[in-house]
């Protein structure tokens, strides 16, 4: 029996210890996995403050490389920045020596009794032969351009102001002997009389102006108009003019003294000095508890009625001043142009318009619904103004006896009006009313002009005509334009006779599809733009630049001239030729925005770089961001084109740059680095890393003056936003 018992209590021992044995297993496991995972915990948790100590070690050594980095740049941008104003400093005290030591009989147009001298007794000279007129407008016209100058360099505001009477002086005095030399021309009409039309017709030009006059001395019913092939203008009158004693007269000046009398642009110069004068400076708080209650109150009340006073003052004579505007305008249709009363009472207007804009902020005067009115931030004109007249034929010398005898009449030359009443009865029957005048549109007055040779039209330019009430250009009373492009001439008709311009959308080969600056040397780069519609190239060499354009014609007066960065914009934007953005541009053009600090940094360090690394235009800029940029860099020695696989693209921001992986085309962005690459403060340091040793002696030899020319052209162009 015993041995019975114990095999069946082993049996029932081994069958427990199954069990628990695979309950030991079932905590052993588990035991095993919650040490595993501490240990995992321990070691991922280390690992984390490893990296985490790693990562505050490298933000420390980037904010010390970062320090240095940017203490660096800013230490070659100051150093920079310093000898340009040094050298500007210079130069303009060189300029005013010369100017000093001119002797050729030309006054100082910044010394004030000089220049009143020279107004005053050109005023007073009474012999008014045309090629003596145009010698003294000629010369005038360099003082204007002397003004501008010395204007540009924002001097004190009693300086300027006294340089923008002068200027206005001086632009309505040439206008002025031009209406003189017209006058003397026409006593002499009959004895300058064409042969087979027996009418008189002359031209006469130099460089600035050109004077196409025609008298109407045969007053043929069937005469329709005439053409002075010679200079490429003409006209067409309606048939009651043609009966009458009148003189019409073109004459193109290739400078323009309208626009800047545009209320428009008068407007938005006046709010934005506003801005700035009007902004109250900061009071501290300690200054305004030194301010009594009772004393604050006191005073405040004739401060504010000194202000009321002045405002209301400066109104009364803003007023007065358009009212006299208007008064003479309207009167100097049919009244004569006086040799010196009407041209100073439009001086003096000019002025007190002029000095009332700068002192008090002035609402618009035009009707910001009108679209007729020409918006000068959009369309730019060029080829300077043509003023087509039409005025009241003089008497002409008869000879009795031997004696030749001329009436001479104290009015002078006196403006023909028109519409008349007549051409009106007949232009109603005719014409119906304009849909948004009550007025009857008078038959109208036809005009040919050939386009000027140094202008690049890219489009068939709208003409404008001046408004002398409004003080604008208007696109509207003008019909049955066309251009023809065998004779590269526009023809058109007007309601009456006007000045008129010829306008180019001022943006229009914008946005850029692409830029590229290519260096060619030490202190030389290349730097090509394509537009919306043409392509420039522009070579800078030291503090020079020089404008390259294909398959262009009549522009060898700017294409390949050595100029100053600032003489070639303008120079570029006469012709026509505009890559040039302002403060206005973003509201015509469709842009990629940037933040402009950032952008401007870039533009500063890719100048400097410039002599010795290459840059240009990338896809992904538009996909990035405002606060990013990316665009593609290599180095550059040697003057040619960058091959293909040269190039890197570089991602920039505010606080770091980065080196991608990525190539230009391909089909996806992505922020990772390029191997062996690391973050850098500054787009300088980012690219000088890499460079060969050729190439950061060509950077560090860079000269001032060429890094600040290649700026220069950067932030006027801004292509990293334009493009």
């Amino acid at each position: 029996q015993p041995p019975k018992d114990g095999k069946s209590a082993k049996k029932k021992e081994g069958n427990i210890s199954k069990a628990e044995r695979e309950r030991l297993q079932r905590e052993a496991d588990e035991q095993r996995r919650r040490e595993e995972e501490e240990a995992r915990v321990i070691a991922e948790r280390e690992e984390n403050g490893r990296l985490e100590w790693e990562r505050i070690e490298q933000e420390k050594r980037d904010r010390e490389r970062r320090e240095d980095e940017l203490n660096e740049l800013r230490h070659i941008l100051d150093e920079n920045h310093s000898a340009v104003t040094t050298w500007e400093s210079e130069c303009r005290d060189k300029a005013k020596w010369e100017r000093y030591m001119r002797c050729d009989g030309s006054p100082d147009p910044s010394v004030q009794p000089e220049i009143n001298s020279f107004i005053r007794l050109w005023r007073e000279d009474s012999e008014t032969p045309i090629q003596r007129v145009l010698e003294n407008c000629a010369l005038a016209l360099q003082l204007t351009k002397e003004l501008d100058f010395l204007l540009s360099k924002d001097p004190n505001p009693c300086v300027a102001q006294q340089y923008r009477e002068t200027l206005l002086c001086l632009q309505c005095l040439i206008h002025f002997k031009l209406n003189q030399a017209t006058e003397e021309l026409l006593k002499s009409a009959n004895s300058h009389s064409d042969i087979e039309t027996g009418n008189m017709q002359t031209a006469v030009q130099d460089e600035n102006i050109t004077l196409c006059l025609w008298a109407n001395l045969n007053k043929n019913p069937r005469f329709k108009g005439f053409r002075f092939e010679e200079v490429g203008l003409g006209f067409e009158l309606p048939k009651p003019l043609a009966v009458h004693d009148i003189a019409v007269r073109i004459l193109h000046t290739r400078y323009d003294h309208l626009s800047h009398h545009s209320e428009r642009e008068q407007v938005q110069r006046k709010r934005s000095m506003m801005e700035a004068i009007l902004t109250p400076p900061t009071e501290s708080a300690e200054d305004r508890k030194l301010e009594g209650e009772g004393d604050e109150g006191e005073s405040s009340k004739p401060v504010e009625e000194d202000s009321r006073s002045v405002r209301s003052e400066s109104r009364k004579r803003s007023a007065v001043s358009v009212i006299s505007a208007k008064e003479w305008r309207k009167s100097s249709s049919v009244k004569p142009l006086e040799e010196g009363e009407s041209q100073m009472e439009e001086i003096t207007t000019a002025l007190e318009a002029d000095q009332n804009g700068s002192n008090s902020p002035a609402e618009p005067v035009i009707d910001s619904a009108d679209v007729h009115i020409v918006d000068l931030q959009q369309f730019t004109p060029l080829g300077g103004v043509f003023y087509f007249d039409v005025f009241h034929l003089l008497p002409q010398s008869r000879i009795v006896k031997g004696w030749e005898m001329r009436e001479l009449l104290e009015t002078g030359l006196q403006v023909f009006p028109y519409p008349t009443e007549q051409t009106r009865i007949q232009s109603s029957t005719s014409v119906r009313l304009d849909e948004h005048s009550s007025t009857v549109a008078s038959l109208p007055v036809g005009v040919t002009v050939a386009l000027p040779d140094s202008i690049l039209f890219l489009e068939d330019p709208p003409v404008a005509h001046w408004d002398p009430i409004g003080q604008h250009w208007r696109a509207d009373c003008i019909s049955e334009a066309s251009y023809d492009a065998e004779t590269h001439s526009i023809s058109f008709k007007m309601n009456t006779f006007s000045a008129f311009t010829l306008l180019q959308e001022s943006y229009a080969n914008m946005p850029f599809q692409s830029w590229e600056l290519r260096p060619l040397g030490q202190d030389s780069t290349l730097f090509t733009i394509t537009g919306a519609l043409i392509e420039v190239s522009i070579t800078v060499k030291g503090k020079q630049c020089m404008l390259h354009m294909e398959e262009t014609k009549n522009l060898d007066h700017l294409l390949g001239k050595w100029m100053s960065p600032s003489e070639l914009q303008k120079a570029m934007q006469r012709a026509g030729i505009n890559i040039f953005v302002n403060e206005y541009s973003d509201k015509y053009v469709s842009i990629n925005p940037k933040d402009p600090l950032i952008e401007h940094t870039v533009y500063e360090q890719m100048a400097l770089m410039s002599s010795a690394v290459a840059f240009s235009w990338s896809r992904w800029n538009t996909q990035c961001g405002q606060e990013h940029l990316v665009l593609q860099a290599c180095e550059q020695l040697e003057a040619g084109p960058v091959a293909e696989e040269a190039w890197s693209l570089y991602l920039l921001g505010a606080q770091r740059n980065q080196h991608l992986k990525m190539k230009e085309h391909d089909d996806s962005f992505s922020p990772e680095l390029t191997e062996g690459s690391e973050f850098n403060s500054t787009f300088l340091h980012m690219l000088r890393q890499d460079m060969s040793t050729e190439g950061q002696v060509r950077v560090c030899q860079s000269h001032y003056l060429y890094t600040d020319t290649v700026q220069r052209l950067l932030c006027a162009t801004r292509v990293l936003t334009y493009s």
